[in-house]
């Protein structure tokens, strides 16, 4: 039996999730209600400590070293001890690591995992530009690609390389945020594009910051576009491997998220002019058509 402060954890988690990511909540309502309930801690745990570093802003390392830090400490010890008073965080926060204390008793969750995913975040503070793919592959890695490893290990495989897979899909739908971002990131004199592609389509920083659109930008996008969807592709050929409970959930998520990529096609390509989104009425008339997709798997 769950205990009532545990309870009140894992629903702080779900309201975290549902306000903050709609599309992947949305997803995860397919899912069995004790894995839907367990992945809940996973997103709410990268949302705090986003939300955190972020507060902190640009510029004072220092203390962004001292947030991640805190962060580390908190999870080698619900990963070590007994959950009790000795956790250096808000009430909040409490709450996520009550959940994720809970979750790790029913769920083997390698601790490097989130320990990457917090330095993914650090990241943000320090680097403001990717001289190429490799260097942005990592960073795509620590903030996208291990919330996919973490989560399969509530949805359930039956061979370990249905991680490789997790770790595409991931990779594809940051490269996704990347793209629909470009204009937001470069408000905040952020370029997450990397430079050897900037400089093999023509297109300039200046000309981002700006947001000016032309024949090179379109040809660049075009181009990352294309990567990204290489990388759900494969990442789709891991769902195979997922148990049966889990694999529309999946399915359904990358579609859901790879439709954006369809938006910015339609956009031309000009992510200036608008943010490529999908609404929930799109996401439900999606659905029939993923149902039968994933049927066939």
């Amino acid at each position: 039996m769950m205990s009532e402060e545990v309870k009140k954890a894992y629903e702080y988690c779900e309201s975290v999730t549902k306000i903050h990511a709609k599309s992947f909540y949305f997803a995860a309502k397919f899912l069995p209600k004790h894995k839907q309930k367990a992945v809940y801690p996973i997103y709410a745990f990268c949302r705090h400590v986003d939300d955190e570093i972020d507060e902190i802003g640009d510029g004072d390392e220092a203390e962004a070293i001292r947030s991640v830090e805190k962060w580390k400490a908190n999870l080698k010890f619900i990963y070590e001890n007994d959950f009790n008073e000795q956790l250096t965080a808000n009430n909040e926060q409490t709450q996520v690591f009550i959940a994720w204390k809970d979750l790790l008793t029913r769920y083997k969750i390698p601790q490097n995992l989130p320990l990457e995913l917090v330095q993914g975040v650090l990241m943000d503070t320090t680097i403001k530009r990717y001289e190429t793919f490799e260097e942005l592959y990592v960073y795509c890695y620590r903030v996208a690609s291990t919330v996919g490893l973490m989560s399969s290990e509530i949805l359930g495989y039956a061979d370990k390389t249905a991680l490789e897979y997790a770790e595409a899909m991931g990779i594809g739908m940051q490269l996704t945020n990347i793209l629909r971002d470009v204009k937001e990131d470069a408000e905040i004199g952020r370029i997450y594009l990397p430079a050897e592609d900037l400089r093999k389509f023509g297109v300039t920083e200046k000309q981002i910051f700006e947001g000016k659109f032309d024949e090179n930008f379109r040809q660049m996008m075009k181009f990352q576009v294309k990567r990204a969807r290489e990388y759900y592709e494969k990442g789709e050929k891991g769902i195979p491997m997922l148990e049966q409970d889990s694999r529309f959930t999946v399915l359904l998520a990358s579609r859901i998220y790879g439709r954006i990529l369809d938006k910015i096609e339609k956009l031309d390509y000009n992510v200036f002019s608008a943010r490529a989104h999908t609404n929930k009425i799109q996401k439900m008339l999606s659905i029939p058509k993923i149902w039968l997709a994933a049927r066939k798997i």
